[in-house]
């Protein structure tokens, strides 16, 4: 996996343009959230999550797309639960992935984050292929985005409490922190 800065995309993994996406207001990329998706609920290697991002879930497929199905939703990223990494929008653009949010008292996370979803549940732990495609990706965004220290990741949970519980207590935060600490990249 190599991160070009210029264009804001990865080599080296699968690309899905999805078309939910927006310019940055001022281009700032300083906060990553981390985010927890499995569509239907609790199934994994669906390849719904990736429809879902394009606008092309169908409604009457299952009781919960029907809900959910007319949402224009992205994140830059999604890892499946074998490790391998999709990205659907550039980093130099604004995902929809987080929606009504707050960081340290600012409002509207999606200017200025990037949106990392993992296959998962709440409660389902998650894969050591995706602990380590995600501690990858996270290596090479700090590197380009120097902002992105280990006090400015977070949940969906942390900037939407009322709203969002993911990527949940099932998400092990030491061991993903303590990975970045290991490569020598936590600042």
């Amino acid at each position: 996996m190599q991160f070009d800065p210029s264009t804001g995309w990865c080599h080296g993994i699968r690309h899905c343009p999805s078309p939910n996406f927006n310019a940055r207001p001022q281009g700032e990329i300083s906060l990553l959230v981390i985010h927890g998706i499995s569509l239907p609920p609790g199934q994994f290697g669906t390849g719904k999550v990736q429809q879902f991002f394009r606008n092309g879930l169908p409604a009457d497929e299952h009781p919960y797309f029907a809900a959910i199905a007319a949402l224009r939703v992205s994140a830059h990223f999604f890892i499946e639960r074998d490790g391998a990494v999709t990205q659907f929008v550039s980093c130099l653009e604004r995902a929809w992935h987080a929606g009504q949010s707050c960081f340290e008292g600012r409002e509207n996370c999606n200017d200025f984050s990037l949106g990392i979803e993992l296959e998962g549940t709440d409660e389902l732990p998650y894969s050591d292929a995706q602990y380590a495609s995600l501690t990858t990706l996270t290596r090479l965004l700090q590197q380009a985005y120097p902002a992105l220290d280990v006090r400015r990741i977070c949940g969906h949970a942390d900037i939407a409490p009322q709203r969002k519980t993911d990527p949940g207590p099932a998400f092990d935060w030491t061991r993903y922190r303590t990975a970045l600490s290991d490569s020598g990249d936590m600042q």
